[in-house]
């Protein structure tokens, strides 16, 4: 009896462990991953977006206030738009020429990308209505 109940405690404190690791979250890039899922700048001239769904990019910083804001609404937003849209984060400190590239001078910056069209940039932090909104405006996924 001890060890069926040693057991439940321990698959108790062992689930809830798995099912956060399972959770959707934000992908990070890096200049290497951005090239192979994104865009392939050096060798392509035209915008060509490589991923199947359309994205969002937060370009941000661990120190920058308004961007630790806006955190906890692009995890949402990965749940919520899992298989729809994919959110991907870069850390324009450690990833400092692809935030060069993208002429990164204020933080956060949001890259909309939709499917087969250009992308569009939108700097600071916003509500979460305001995102998507714009998910269903400039992405067109509802």
């Amino acid at each position: 009896m001890k060890k069926i109940i040693v057991l439940s405690l321990a698959l108790m404190l062992i689930i809830p462990l798995i099912a956060e690791e399972a959770k959707v979250k934000p992908e990070h890039l890096t200049l290497e991953t951005f090239k192979e899922k994104v865009f392939d700048f050096e060798n392509e001239t035209e915008w060509n977006y490589k991923g199947e769904t359309p994205a969002i990019i937060d370009f941000y910083a661990d120190w920058c206030g308004p961007c630790k804001q806006i955190a906890p609404i692009m995890e949402e937003l990965a749940i919520e738009y899992e298989g729809k849209v994919k959110i991907y984060k870069v850390d324009t400190e450690d990833q400092k020429q692809l935030a060069s590239i993208f002429g990164i001078r204020s933080i956060p910056s949001i890259l909309f990308i939709p499917k087969d069209e250009q992308p569009q940039m939108s700097t600071g932090a916003l509500p979460k209505e305001n995102f998507v909104q714009m998910i269903k405006e400039i992405l067109k996924v509802d």
